[in-house]
C-alpha cells in the first residue's frame, strides 16, 4: 500500500534557463462529441488567499455516461510571476493526498524560474479533499482500524483484523455510496486531467508527479500520448506490478531505508540505540516492537494506546524524508523509556489525524482508489468491483517523459523508476543517488535538469547526481 508522500516540500533553488520549445510537440486530440461541454468549460478563479486562486471543474461522474451524474473536481494555483507560457499541473501523491492543501503548504514547489512562465496549479483528485470526498469512519473507528495488529499472533488476532476490514468496507459504501467508489480510481482520474489540460487552455499536458502522481501520469501519457507536452515523474511506481510485488519491493526498500537511518543517528550525540552496528540495532528496533505488541507504551497526550502498529507506523513514516531522521531519533529515545507519545504523533502526521482529532480524509481515499485500482489486494470485502489491472505503460507517440528514481528511496524503490523508464517509448531515466522518498527539490544538479526540461521540453543531458 503506497504511503502519503510528506506535504512540506524545501524550497527549490533559482536557476538561469532557456525558454526555447514551450510550443506542444502536437496538437490536442479532439474530445469525444458528448464530452464537448467539459472540454470546452472555461474556469473562474477567484482569490483564496496568500496570493493563491481557487476554482471548481465540471466532470461526469462515469465518462461513460457524461450526461448523468457530475462531480466538481476542486483546483488551486499560483498565477505565474512573469510572462505566462502555460500552466504546469502538479499530484502529490497518495493515493489520497489533497493537491490543494498540499500546494498551499509547500508554497508553489516549483523553482522561481518554472514559475516565471507557468501558473502552477493542482487539484484534489475525485474521492479525495474537497472533490467528493470519500468518506468511511469517524475519529474513534478510524482510530481503532490503524492500530489494528500488523503482525497477528493467532487466528483470533486474525479474525480481528477481518471483522474491521469488513467494516471498514461496509462503512464506506454505507457513507460515500457505490456510485462513487465505482468511479475514484486513476483512470477516471486521468480522464480529469485531460479535462483540466483543456479548461486551463493549454494544447499539451506540462505534469510534475511525486510517488503514487507518477502512476497518475503514466497512465494519462499511455490514455493521451500526443496531449503531452512535458511530464516528470518522480518516485516512479512501476504500473506493471501487481500489488503483492509491490509490496515486497516497499519492504526492502524501508529495510534499506532504515539502514541508511541508524548508520546516520550513530553519529549523532543522541542516537538511542546501544549497538553501534546496524545488525545490533535493528535487533533493538525489534524488540520494541515486540514489546509494543504485548504491552503498549505510555502515552501523555490522550487516551490511545501505543502499540506495535503505531510505532511501526511512525518509524516507516519518517523514513520518507531525511529531515524527518531528527525527530525519530528523539521520539525512540523516549520510546526505549518506554513513553511513546511522540511516535504517535509522527504516526498521526502520516495518518492525517488533526490536532483537534479529526482525520482528513487521505487514508480513507487511499483506500478506495487502491480498491478500484488494484482488487486484487487489500481490498477482498470492497463492496465495488476494480476496474483496472496491472499493465505495461508505452504512451507511444509521446514526446520525452522523465523519470526519476532515488536509489534509496524506501517507498518507491529505484528498480520501479528502471523498469517504468524502459517501458516507456521515449522513458529518460535521471538517478538521485541519496535517501529518502522522492528527488526533486532536494539536489541542485537534479533541479536544474528537470527545470530545463520543464521550461524547454528538451530532454535533460545529465543522467545521475549526487546527492
Amino acid at each position: 500500500m503506497m504511503r502519503l508522500l510528506s506535504k512540506i516540500l524545501a524550497p527549490l533553488m533559482a536557476g538561469s534557463l532557456s525558454l526555447a520549445g514551450l510550443t506542444s510537440t502536437s496538437a490536442a486530440a479532439a474530445p469525444p462529441g458528448k464530452l464537448n461541454t467539459f472540454y470546452s468549460q472555461r474556469l473562474t478563479w477567484t482569490d483564496c488567499g496568500n496570493g493563491y486562486q481557487c476554482s471548481k471543474m465540471a466532470v461526469p461522474l462515469d465518462y461513460a455516461q457524461p450526461d448523468a451524474d457530475k462531480i466538481k473536481i476542486s483546483m488551486i494555483r499560483l498565477p505565474a510571476t512573469g510572462k505566462k507560457l502555460g500552466s504546469i499541473v502538479l499530484n502529490f501523491g497518495g493515493p489520497g493526498a489533497s493537491g490543494v492543501e498540499s500546494l498551499r503548504q509547500s508554497h508553489g514547489t516549483v523553482d522561481a524560474a518554472v514559475r516565471q512562465h507557468f501558473d502552477v496549479v493542482s487539484f484534489d483528485p475525485r474521492g479525495v479533499g474537497g472533490s467528493s470526498p470519500v468518506r468511511c469512519m469517524g475519529t474513534l473507528d478510524l482510530d481503532a482500524y490503524l492500530a489494528i495488529d500488523p503482525t497477528p499472533n493467532n487466528r483470533k488476532e486474525e479474525k480481528q483484523a477481518e471483522r474491521w476490514d469488513r467494516t471498514f468496507a461496509k462503512n464506506c459504501l454505507v457513507h460515500s455510496g457505490k456510485k462513487l467508489l465505482a468511479h475514484v480510481g486513476t483512470v477516471d482520474a486521468a480522464r480529469d486531467m485531460d479535462v483540466m489540460r483543456a479548461a486551463l487552455g493549454d494544447t499539451g499536458l506540462t505534469y510534475l508527479g511525486f510517488s503514487y502522481g507518477t502512476y497518475l501520469g503514466s497512465m494519462y501519457a499511455d490514455m493521451f500520448p500526443k496531449n503531452v507536452r512535458a511530464m516528470v515523474l518522480d518516485g516512479a511506481e512501476d504500473p506493471s506490478q501487481d500489488m503483492e510485488s509491490f509490496s515486497a519491493d516497499q519492504d526492502r526498500g524501508f529495510q534499506v531505508a532504515k539502514e541508511s537511518f541508524l548508520r546516520n543517528c550513530f553519529k549523532e550525540k543522541n542516537c538511542p540505540f546501544r549497538s553501534r552496528t546496524v545488525k545490533g540495532a535493528l535487533k533493538e528496533l525489534d524488540k520494541l516492537y515486540s514489546r509494543a505488541d504485548k504491552a503498549p507504551l505510555r502515552n501523555t497526550r490522550d487516551a490511545r494506546q501505543v502499540n506495535e502498529a503505531i510505532v511501526r507506523s511512525a518509524v516507516d513514516f519518517a523514513m520518507y524524508q531525511t529531515s524527518s531522521w531528527p525527530l525519530l531519533r528523539k521520539a525512540l529515545v523516549d520510546a526505549f523509556k518506554g513513553d511513546g507519545t511522540k511516535l504517535l504523533q509522527l504516526n498521526d502526521v502520516g495518518n492525517g489525524r488533526r490536532s483537534d482529532g479529526t482525520y482528513d480524509n487521505d487514508f480513507e481515499a487511499l483506500m478506495a482508489i487502491n480498491c478500484v485500482d488494484h482488487p486484487e489486494d487489500p481490498c477482498p470485502y470492497w463492496p465495488v468491483k476494480g476496474t483496472h489491472y496491472p499493465k505495461k505503460v508505452r504512451a507511444a507517440g509521446s514526446p520525452p517523459i522523465v523519470v526519476v528514481g532515488t536509489t534509496r528511496d524506501p517507498a518507491t524503490p529505484y528498480k520501479l523508476a528502471q523498469a517504468l523508464a524502459k517501458q516507456l517509448e521515449h522513458g529518460v531515466l535521471l538517478t538521485n543517488d541519496a535517501d529518502g522518498h522522492t528527488a526533486y527539490g532536494g539536489n541542485k544538479c537534479l533541479d536544474s535538469q528537470i527545470d530545463g526540461y520543464l521550461i524547454t521540453a528538451k530532454t535533460p543531458q545529465q543522467n545521475t547526481c549526487k546527492a
